[in-house]
């Protein structure tokens, strides 16, 4: 297969939706000589932050001279940009050639009478390889959904796991209760391993204790009183955190701290298991450390803010954001979320503190709220709001509204930020 091909490939597998599970990802993975076995891992579950811990710690990894693999999802910008080493788009040319290695797997499963396996299952199969392939030194690995049944929970040579803050979502598939959806993402911690933990709610918490004290895991919790000298701003901020004394991050949304210290709390982990992580590149990693579309700013006059705030909990710490640091002045949205999340509480935790709202439909996505609905829900809470019929419709709307002393926010789903970057930037 060429790049296309493979491309099509992916897309057509992907049709089939998921399932969770770790059978059929342990029977491909065995079938490709279980290239997971010769990488060693950090595995990072949890809600909210995820991809923050990701962005810090690959930072700091690669600026420490090991070859760092990095598996994000979703993506914003280029389909590539989930397999990546030391930065690197996993190549054209490289995607292609494993992921005809992969589709051979599949065909002999299929031959054998057995499902086939679900598209993040071939996406990470496809990582392992290409790390394999790259020699990785180190991995740090993204959950993608949940943790106990994620097709990423099939490593066991995890040598530290992170869980960032933990919240409702995905019920259907992880738990009514926060115990419960705790209990799942706690399903990483792997027997005699170190664990690091954002301040969980109490119930996540008493989980996570739980199952690394059963797993005879040694963890540690991030403590919120011992974060200082904190200097909030959506381009730079700073903070001091135990013997880290004025740690400056590029991440901007004031929950951002929190992530910082949980990284740091990583790295200590991570020295004590002989990494060599100096003081100066972890403040060089932490500093220029970037994760596209969690609180990014793409624009100034006016400042525009695309944000992945797609649940209540990270519809919380974005209202936080935006009262630090835009108060008193005039908001303007533009959002769009999927059906299938708990979208009325993001809308009554954040549409109050707009000036005017236009609702999008997530393009070519089944699971995508209609606009119209999106629109219908916010009235509810906000008057001022309109449909658009598009995303690119939505940003010329919003431009023709705003001045330079305005503040745009686009937010939502991940799956449509790029398009409103390009739109707004084009």
């Amino acid at each position: 297969m060429n790049y296309q091909e493979a491309r099509a490939f992916l897309d057509e597998v992907g049709k089939s939706g998921s399932v969770l599970g770790l059978e059929g990802m342990k029977e491909l993975l065995r079938r490709l000589g279980n290239p997971q076995d010769k990488l060693k891992f950090i595995h990072i579950s949890g809600t909210n932050g995820k991809g923050s811990e990701l962005a810090f710690l690959s930072e700091i990894l690669t600026k420490s001279g090991y070859r760092t693999g990095r598996y994000i999802s979703p993506t914003l910008y280029s389909y590539r940009e989930r397999i990546q080493v030391d930065k690197e788009m996993i190549d054209r040319d490289s995607l292609a050639k494993l992921t005809t290695k992969v589709k051979e797997a599949i065909d002999g499963m299929l031959f054998d009478g057995l499902q086939s396996p679900t598209v993040f299952e071939v996406e990470t199969a496809i990582s392992f390889l290409y790390f394999v392939e790259k020699q990785c030194d180190i991995v740090v690995l993204e959950t993608g959904l949940g943790g106990t049944l994620d097709a990423t929970n099939v490593v066991t040579t995890t040598v530290l796991e992170v869980i960032a803050s933990i919240g409702m979502d995905h019920m259907m598939f992880l738990g009514n209760t926060l115990g419960e959806i705790a209990k799942n993402k706690a399903g990483i911690i792997k027997p005699g391993t170190l664990v690091v933990s954002a301040k969980q709610e109490p119930e996540a918490e008493e989980v996570v204790k739980k199952v690394s004290e059963e797993k005879h895991a040694t963890l540690s919790i991030v403590n919120p009183e011992e974060i200082k000298d904190v200097h909030y701003g959506y381009e730079t901020q700073r903070f001091s955190y135990k013997n880290w004394k004025d740690i400056e991050i590029s991440l901007a949304g004031t929950y951002q701290i929190k992530n910082a210290a949980l990284a740091l709390e990583a790295v200590e982990a991570l020295r004590s298991l002989g990494y060599q992580l100096s003081e100066e590149t972890v403040r060089k990693g932490m500093k220029e450390a970037t994760w596209r579309g969690r609180f990014s700013v793409i624009h100034k006059d006016p400042v525009v803010v695309i944000d992945g705030a797609h649940n209540p909990a990270a519809a919380t710490v974005l209202k936080e954001s935006l009262e630090t640091y835009f108060k008193g002045k005039n908001l303007y949205y533009i959002f769009g979320v999927f059906a299938d999340k708990d979208y009325e509480k993001v809308i009554e935790l954040t549409a109050p503190l707009a000036k005017q709202i236009v609702t999008v439909q997530t393009p070519n996505n089944p699971r995508a709220l209609p606009a119209e609905e999106l629109k219908k829900a916010v009235e509810k809470v906000n008057p001022n709001v309109k449909a658009a019929k598009s995303v690119a419709e939505a940003v010329e709307e919003v431009k023709a509204m705003t001045t330079k002393d305005d503040v745009v926010i686009v937010f939502g789903s991940l799956s449509f930020l790029s398009l409103a970057d390009e739109a707004w930037n084009r």
